[in-house]
């Protein structure tokens, strides 16, 4: 059973864009927010959005050591809620143009990033029967996305390991799920409309607009809206092994 009440949230990737209004989001429904990434500067901006207590904590979630260190650092901590956001959007360009460096950057961050967070935090959920875990997914995992292979294929296996990960550690109290959003206005979709438009021959305008047509509602996702789909999830008790789709109509099923 998930933990009652008001609880501690570690948030990755909280520096800026969905990570930031993930944490605004739970701030405001009265959680206490931990708040980590690769640079102090944009976290600490993000804390002064949130209240007093919230607690700022630097990590490379690709890194095996770094993570063992933010878990040891954090030790006093009881975290509750564990949203995995840290990802990176990768190349936009041919497969055959990709170089296995760029493709592997991609996984370290988007999976294997991932993988470790969980392999950190899972125990003491584990200990006390109680816990939750959202990893941040794609729309783009589920559908074509034409240039942005390892970005598409890091969010297919990011599913992949919330469902396995869930049917493992459901059992003993601890739910897994994914939010999969799409596309969200802001600074990372910018620049992918931007690459997109030089690929293409396009104007920036009509890459975006191209990729909004896809959405039934014709239009991006807001960056608060995922913070507040986050809640949401929080609060359904029975989700649990499930992937949420949260892309204005993007995909239908």
């Amino acid at each position: 059973m998930a933990d009652a009440g008001h609880r501690t949230a570690l948030v990755s990737g909280a520096g800026n864009g969905l990570g930031r209004a993930i944490a605004v989001a739970l701030a405001g429904a009265g959680h206490r927010v931990v708040l980590t990434g690769r640079r102090r500067e944009p976290l600490e901006a993000t804390a002064g959005l949130l209240g007093a207590d919230t607690r700022v904590a630097t990590v490379d979630v690709a890194d095996a050591a770094s993570v063992e260190a933010l878990a040891a650092e954090l030790a006093d901590e009881q975290i509750s809620v564990l949203v995995n956001n840290a990802g990176v959007p990768g190349p936009v360009k041919p497969l055959g143009e990709i170089e296995p460096d760029e493709w592997d950057d991609v996984f370290a961050v988007n999976v294997r990033g991932m993988y470790l967070m969980c392999r950190a935090f899972l125990p003491p959920m584990l200990e006390r029967g109680a816990g939750d875990i959202i990893n941040l997914a794609s729309v783009s995992g589920k559908r074509p996305l034409a240039l942005r292979t390892p970005y598409t294929a890091s969010k297919m296996a990011v599913i992949g390991l919330t469902t396995t990960l869930g049917a493992e550690v459901g059992p003993r109290g601890v739910r897994v799920n994914s939010l999969s959003p799409g596309p969200v206005r802001g600074e990372r979709m910018a620049r992918n409309f931007r690459l997109e438009a030089q690929q293409l021959g396009v104007s920036e305008a009509e890459a975006e607009a191209r990729f909004a047509s896809r959405a039934t509602l014709g239009r991006l996702v807001e960056e608060h809206e995922v913070g507040a789909a986050v809640v949401a999830m929080l609060q359904m008790t029975g989700l649990h092994c499930a992937d949420i789709d949260l892309s204005a109509g993007m995909v239908a099923r």
